[in-house]
């Protein structure tokens, strides 16, 4: 069933329809098919999705408190642009979530903890050889959430998933300006920190997490000061 179908039954209630409208856009906003700086139409958005616009509204209060859209001032709304000037204390987050949960995975793991975290990395690696940016992001938060889930923490692993949603813009615009052709090595330190993982080598799992994390983020700055050819508001 495609998304039209499903925005078109006349039998949905309310609260189906604004997770259909939420879900949708979240995804679009989150991928970049509406970049930074796109202006939201509820008159627009009604007709797409055949409804009311309270059901719209609803939708647009959730994704305007996760920060993915703003209201202005003269009341209209647009995508939110994203803050680079602030870029250092989410990355510094993401840094962090990433050594903490790969290192509480290789103290806690079960065997099917590996079974699935193998499964994601499967995935992943399928997604950079057949090229597929939105496939990468998407299997690689699927890695990085099954890895958190083994280390035990639900409130780690929340976190953690909130900043990989988060930083989907952001890896979007790096595969970006690659073409899509993300590097081999990001599947070979996948690779490495799920074999210190299976080891339980704590140490060996903080270590490459950190390297993993913090070579992803200085390649990210690197782009953004380079700034020009980026198709996007900055």
């Amino acid at each position: 069933m495609t998304a039209a179908d499903k925005t078109s039954r006349p039998e949905r209630k309310r609260g189906s329809g604004v997770k259909v409208v939420y879900d949708l856009l979240r995804d679009e906003i989150l991928d970049l098919v509406l970049p930074p700086g796109s202006p939201i139409d509820e008159v627009q958005l009604a007709e797409r999705f055949k409804m009311s616009r309270t059901p719209i509204r609803e939708a647009l209060v959730r994704l305007a408190g996760e920060g993915l859209i703003d209201t202005l001032p003269n009341r209209s709304t647009m995508v939110s642009n994203i803050d680079f000037m602030n870029m250092h204390t989410y990355f510094d987050a993401l840094v962090l979530m990433y050594r903490i949960t790969t290192r509480l995975a290789a103290e806690h793991h079960r065997p099917e903890d590996l079974r699935v975290i193998r499964a994601h990395q499967a995935e992943f690696a399928k997604a950079v050889e057949e090229q597929d940016a939105l496939a990468m992001i998407a299997t690689n938060a699927a890695l990085h959430s099954a890895i958190a889930e083994a280390g035990r923490n639900p409130y780690f692993t929340g976190l953690f998933g909130r900043l990989l949603n988060e930083g989907r813009r952001l890896l979007r615009l790096y595969y970006q300006s690659y073409d899509d052709r993300l590097p081999q090595r990001f599947v070979d330190e996948h690779e490495d920190m799920i074999a210190v993982i299976a080891a339980r080598d704590v140490e060996a799992a903080d270590r490459l997490a950190k390297v993993h994390a913090e070579q992803i983020v200085d390649q990210i700055q690197k782009l953004f000061t380079r700034g020009g050819h980026l198709n996007v508001a900055l």
